[in-house]
């Protein structure tokens, strides 16, 4: 399988290089014009001239924005057929992919990425005289001015900021900057490795905290290594889990219907009517598509669909600091329910044929279980060879039982001896 639930991501090494270009040729054969970007690691560079010179070569003209963040190469995307984002997200620097997008920001429908998968590696050149032609754009600038046309930054509040050393260091410090907003930065300069594990989990940032406190600041804003991801801390340097925020968004945009994934909480249902998709941002951004006022999952993605229906890290964090400005962020979350919730993860090669032998239909959409107090999920990563177990319940009792059921499923199918 070439897609995941994310795109494309691999170890860097020759076969995606080849790979790459040969996506190129595929992608730019049915385009005339495509946007392309990258993050900040340091094979970025030449994964994008591999693509560039597949499209080129198919009669494509290719715009390039350098290193710059997912939500801003998507949101670039509607002036052109198609947009490309070299990237692995939040994965280690050894890893580097591709993420395909449409004019309007989501990602290539499921239906696309498998005619791409039986075509890529079928020759797409042109003749000599046929040949698009490339070039640099800035599309940064655009980008930050629509944020803040849509999103009035509050001038004077303080934050901390952590980019991850990734691809947010080229906007959201100057889209603070340019609003008003007094940050205290860390990891805000693209070096091309990153300074801390990129996904931005609590584990990873435990020198946030102190930052927040010391800052008397109102929180602090987080971004992975390509920026389609956001999380925060609140004013008491309380990292606020997924679905806290989830609904945190929810009720500031005011939205009526949101979409979500299996795995979030059932604590959204108190602040909205729900729609549940696989796991994936790219099933939340298709739902989107026929209604939903607002679109995310736990691990970050938050989609805002009058914007991009792209997951977009610097609008996120620009709303964020809009509502630290009118809320005291800690005592809103305290007023929502707050289920626990379980989530492990197991490194299983064979992680695709045990969800199949377990009875998924997609080993990346998983098998949910369901009781009165609490349900589980099991799937397998689209992204890692992992398998990934989430269980939440009233309580924690009920939650641990849950994960448990999970784990002895799992347990229960050995495929690798």
């Amino acid at each position: 399988m070439l897609f995941g639930s994310s795109g494309i991501r691999r170890p860097f090494g020759p076969e995606l290089i080849k790979t790459t270009r040969e996506i190129g040729g595929c992608v730019g054969a049915s385009c005339s014009s495509i946007v392309i970007g990258r993050d900040a690691r340091t094979t970025g560079h030449l994964l994008e001239a591999a693509f560039t010179a597949g499209a080129a070569a198919a009669g494509c003209h290719v715009v390039s924005g350098g290193v710059a963040p997912t939500p801003t190469v998507a949101y670039a995307a509607r002036h052109h057929d198609a947009g490309c984002m070299i990237t692995a997200s939040h994965n280690p620097e050894e890893y580097n992919g591709i993420k395909l997008l449409n004019p309007d920001g989501s990602a290539f429908s499921l239906a696309r990425q498998q005619e791409i998968e039986k075509t890529y590696t079928m020759p797409h050149s042109m003749g000599w005289n046929q040949q698009g032609h490339t070039k640099e754009v800035d599309i940064i600038d655009p980008y930050m001015d629509a944020i803040l046309d849509a999103v009035p930054l509050p001038e004077g509040l303080h934050v901390v900021l952590d980019c991850g050393n990734g691809a947010a260091s080229r906007v959201t410090p100057v889209l603070l900057r340019r609003g008003g907003v007094r940050y205290t930065g860390i990891n805000c300069t693209v070096q091309g490795f990153f300074a801390r594990p990129s996904e931005p989990l609590r584990e990873n940032l435990p020198y946030i905290p102190a930052m927040v406190k010391q800052a008397k600041a109102a929180g602090a804003l987080i971004h992975d290594g390509d920026a389609d991801r956001f999380m925060a801390f609140d004013n008491k340097g309380n990292y606020i889990n997924g679905d806290h925020l989830l609904m945190l968004f929810a009720e500031w945009t005011n939205a009526t219907t949101v979409v979500t994934t299996v795995d979030a909480s059932m604590a959204i249902e108190d602040v909205a009517s729900v729609r549940r998709t696989a796991v994936g941002d790219s099933f939340v951004s298709e739902a989107l598509v026929s209604g939903g006022d607002f679109g995310g999952e736990p691990s970050g993605s938050w989609i805002f669909p009058h914007h991009s229906l792209c997951p977009d890290g610097p609008y996120a964090a620009a709303l964020f600091c809009a509502m630290a400005a009118e809320w005291d962020i800690a005592e809103k979350i305290a007023e929502y329910p707050d289920y626990p919730i379980i989530r492990r993860s197991f490194r299983r090669e064979d992680g695709y044929a045990l969800l199949l032998a377990l009875g998924a239909e997609n080993p990346t959409d998983g098998i949910r279980i369901e009781e009165e107090d609490g349900w589980c999920l099991i799937r397998a990563s689209g992204t890692e060879p992992k398998v990934r177990v989430t269980a939440e319940g009233r309580d924690k009792e009920a939650a641990e039982r849950m994960a448990q059921r999970g784990e002895e499923l799992l347990s229960s199918r050995q495929l690798i001896h």
